[in-house]
Order: structure tokens, then sequence, then C-alpha cells
């Protein structure tokens, strides 16, 4: 299934951070920092792949269940599951109109734009409050060497500002000096 630009985009946020935005903040209970590198993205197709597709229109959901492969431009999103909400009169996922309030991923969510990449167990876009969370035992962000990991990653995606959370300790990052620019 393939969505066009005129559907908001399920994949709105799926750009992330550089290590050195990151790079100032190491080490607290909770990091937050702004991450100008995250954009909406509506100007290219999504491609849906998954083993089960199921429609409840009305409920305004669609169900996407195993091996859930998400594509937009460089950016891919692949989980378990997927849950896409919806809402509006006469709109239907299948001729592209629906207007998407919000979107839920879970089973091993893995997120890969670039050189990006995320991992956690599950995870929730809200598209009316452009807010993207993930979240798990073990969340994971990483560009080549530098990796940050948390329980919950939360990120306005209209400013860019992100936040990730420890689980009961301590945020853990780690840098590769190499990897920052002069």
């Amino acid at each position: 299934m393939i969505y066009h630009p005129s559907t908001k985009s399920i994949l709105a946020g799926f750009l992330f951070v550089s290590a050195s935005v990151l790079a100032s903040t190491a080490s607290a209970q909770t990091t937050s920092s702004q991450m100008n590198g995250l954009k909406l993205s509506n100007d290219q197709p999504i491609q849906i792949e998954s083993d089960q597709l199921e429609i409840r229109e009305q409920e305004k959901k669609a169900f996407f269940s195993g091996n859930v492969k998400v594509v937009q431009g460089t950016t891919t999103l692949q989980a378990g599951s997927m849950v896409v909400h919806y809402r509006g009169e006469g709109s239907t996922v299948t001729q592209g109109n629906a207007d998407i309030e919000k979107i839920d991923v879970a089973q091993k969510v893995f997120l890969s734009s670039g050189t990006q990449q995320a991992t956690a167990d599950k995870g929730y876009f809200d598209m009316a409050k452009q807010l993207f969370v993930l979240e798990g035992e073990r969340v994971v962000l990483s560009e080549g060497q530098n990796v940050f990991v948390g329980c919950k990653l939360t990120v306005q995606m209209a400013s860019g500002q992100a936040k990730l959370d420890s689980c009961g300790g301590r945020v853990k990052i780690q840098l590769d000096p190499k990897s920052q620019k002069n």
C-alpha cells in the first residue's frame, strides 16, 4: 500500500539526533536538547508492507501486522505491528485521504534515517500534538560509534526539542571523539 504526500506523513519526525547535539548533556537522569535535524516530511510518498492488513472503517483504524516495513525516502521503520488511527467523515486509508491522528508501533521497533538508527520495544506518533515517543526497557539511538541509551525518547516534531529519560538510573551516552566536526 502506498500513501501519497497529501496524507499526513506516517514517518513524520523520523530523522534522528546528531551526536554533537547531545554531547554537552552526557550522563544525566534526563537529557534534553534541541534536535535541529528533526523535520516533518510530507513531500515524499510512503510505502507500507506487512504480512497482514486489516482495516476497520467503523473504528477508523488500520492494523498492519507481521514484518511491518514503512519506507519514505531514506527513512525506514520496521516493527512487528502498527496501528494507524484516523478521523474524518468519508475518509479512508484505502483512498489515501485519511487524516491520521495517531500511529502506534510495537514489537521490536527499528528506525533508520541516513546514518542514524533507533531501536525500542514500542512507540507512538501523536500527529495532532506533533509528538513522537519511543519506549522500552532499552531505547538505543546511534549514529556511527555514538550511542545514546535510555528508556523513553520524547520528540516534539515541530520544534525538534527532544528528551531522553533514563531507566530509573542514568542516561548513558558513548561518544566517539573522531565523529566531532572541527
